[in-house]
């Protein structure tokens, strides 16, 4: 029996490096889209999103399985718990990416906003990238270095993310309230994204010294 669970969990955690890669691969696409007021990249993020959440029914039903195999010791426990939450981060981003690009899909062939805003979404969406990049490899990592900070915030983007809020609420803004609220979302839905990401970081660290995420120390 307890080589059937180190079998399931380690086939866990494989589902749930695969499921991270996918929210990767949806928020790097996103942030092209957006960007580049690319439909074809933003269909993509649709292509990619779909899969994710298939795969989150995966890794939900992998978790199961292993519940229900034996009473887990404490650290087999945590592998668990900390899998559960973690892909319901990413299955988060997933569904986060795809209203980002449904909104390049509603503004096509005309980009998402004007030049300047588009330019600091931009920003946003690479550093977003980034940071689900991490979220990636801190996953992927059997043995990352004690105390370190896994998936560091990125202090620019609440910075970016303000900027965008000044000029679409600037009184000088002449491109429409529908325009605005559709720039604000898509701000907030890569800072979702991001802090998703962090999120994930301090569940790894959970799971590798059993420090509470409310124990940890404030990142941001």
């Amino acid at each position: 029996m307890r080589t059937k669970f180190s079998s399931e969990l380690a086939a866990l955690t494989g589902a749930l490096t695969r499921l991270a890669g996918l929210a990767r691969d949806a928020t790097e696409r996103a942030a092209v889209a957006v960007a580049e007021a690319n439909l074809t990249v933003a269909y993509e993020v649709f292509a990619v999103g779909e899969e994710l959440q298939a795969r989150y029914g995966d890794c939900e039903n992998r978790a199961v399985i292993l519940l229900a195999l034996e009473a887990p010791v404490a650290r087999d426990l945590r592998h668990v718990v900390s899998a559960i939450q973690i892909a319901d981060d990413l299955s988060q981003q997933g569904s986060l990416t795809t209203r980002i690009a449904d909104s390049v899909v509603r503004r096509y062939p005309d980009p998402v906003g004007p030049p300047g805003v588009v330019a600091l979404l931009g920003e946003i969406g690479r550093g977003t990238a980034e940071l689900t990049a991490a979220a990636h490899r801190a996953i992927a990592a059997h043995n990352p270095a004690p105390g370190q900070m896994l998936v560091a915030p990125d202090a620019a983007l609440p910075e970016l993310h303000q900027r965008v809020l000044r000029l679409i609420a600037d009184p000088e803004w002449s491109h429409g309230s529908a325009m605005a609220v559709d720039l604000a979302l898509l701000a907030h839905h890569f800072e979702r994204c991001a802090e998703h990401s962090v999120r994930i970081g301090r569940l790894i660290q959970f799971f590798h010294t059993g420090t509470p995420l409310s124990a940890q120390p404030d990142q941001s």
